[in-house]
């Protein structure tokens, strides 16, 4: 977060970011690593919008970059200016179709998945 405020950004007041909650993405972290003073000094900077704790939102936000990378960014660009104008094409074309995300993962996927984790016999 400190090169995010100190060299990637110096000269905005605040820089949004949208993180999960992960136990590490938390103001105590940064307390943690870099001592109370300098760890309010990059918060001051920082507006942090956290994602839902049992939703799928992060998710969804990288299903749709994965699809505007296969749709519209799966060729050679010449220019940063082509490059925009081609998003801005895409964003629009995907709004007005109102595009959205068929989530197939299912309970039955996630119980294959994850069924090492999550034991379904309960022993004693």
């Amino acid at each position: 977060m400190r090169y995010l405020v100190d060299e990637l950004y110096p000269h905005a007041e605040c820089i949004d970011i949208v993180m999960d909650n992960l136990n590490t993405h938390h103001y105590h972290s940064l307390v943690e690593v870099f001592g109370k003073q300098e760890a309010d000094r990059i918060m001051n900077r920082l507006c942090i919008h956290y994602t839902p704790e049992h939703a799928s939102w992060l998710n969804m936000a990288e299903i749709e970059l994965s699809v505007l990378s296969k749709q519209c960014l799966a060729r050679r660009l010449p220019d940063e200016w082509t490059l925009t104008t081609e998003i801005i094409a895409w964003e629009h074309a995907r709004n007005d179709k109102k595009a959205k995300i068929r989530w197939n993962f299912t309970v039955d996927d996630a119980r294959q998945v994850f069924k090492e984790h999550y034991p379904t016999t309960l022993t004693c």
